[in-house]
């Protein structure tokens, strides 16, 4: 039998108030996979990724995790199942060092410390700039080192899927070239499936296995990451003109 996926929607919807952010949207990550969900502003993608996580709750469909039906749940749960989050803006926590960044994100394994630095140890071996800062306080690195540290903070908690943000908001052209190689890198080194959001299509694709295009809360477009680029619609997609 095959694996399950790690995450699966079926025909989720949720709405804010009376209004509707997505509509009967489907969409799966399998295990090793990267895919990215693309669209623009106010097209469902920040809230499919709250959704995977439990941050909000669907009005109706399903939410899978590992085969398992999590749908009513809240992120605590999602967090235990192998989901972790690399949030928009990055978060890292300016007045603390990086190594204490690092062992926030491990807390949720309620490990003793010598644990969380035996799992820092080893993730300092594929983030070595992190291993030169350790003792920094975060509000000092770059850019992209915050991104770095942000992603090598959800992996404290070895996820299997880590839902990521858009990665590249607010980096110069050289960070974002070198924080979407690393993500890259990690995907294939680490077999880590990798959920991203991110309003440049171009680059996410360039990364990606598979995508989905979402407008107005509906997926209007998906395929692998070749076919997505090859469409003239994805561009369309991005200013509302998605065609049949």
């Amino acid at each position: 039998m095959s694996e399950h996926p790690i995450l699966e929607f079926d025909e989720v919807t949720v709405h804010y108030g009376a209004s509707r952010a997505l509509d009967k949207v489907s969409i799966v990550v399998r295990p090793g996979e990267m895919v990215s969900l693309l669209g623009g502003n106010a097209s469902g993608k920040s809230t499919t990724m709250k959704t995977a996580l439990g941050l909000l709750r669907p009005s109706s469909g399903a939410v899978r995790v590992n085969g398992v039906e999590l749908t009513a749940t809240a992120p605590p749960a999602r967090i235990a199942a192998g989901l972790a989050s690399v949030p928009e803006a990055r978060r890292v926590f300016p007045a603390m060092t990086v190594e204490e960044n690092l062992y926030v994100g491990g807390y949720i394994r309620k490990e003793r410390r010598s644990a969380l630095a035996a799992r820092a140890a080893e993730l300092y071996e594929h983030f070595p700039r992190l291993r030169e800062r350790r003792g920094q306080q975060a509000g000092t690195l770059s850019g992209g080192e915050q991104q770095m540290l942000a992603f090598a903070r959800a992996l404290m908690s070895k996820p299997r899927l880590v839902c990521m943000d858009e990665p590249t908001m607010g980096l110069s052209p050289l960070f974002v070239d070198r924080v979407l190689d690393e993500i890259a890198r990690l995907n294939r080194e680490l077999g880590l499936a990798i959920l991203i959001v991110e309003q440049q299509a171009e680059l996410a694709l360039s990364i990606a296995h598979r995508g989905y295009v979402l407008r107005g809360g509906e997926i209007v477009l998906r395929g692998t990451a070749a076919e997505l680029l090859d469409d003239p619609r994805v561009r369309d997609a991005y200013l509302g003109k998605v065609t049949s």
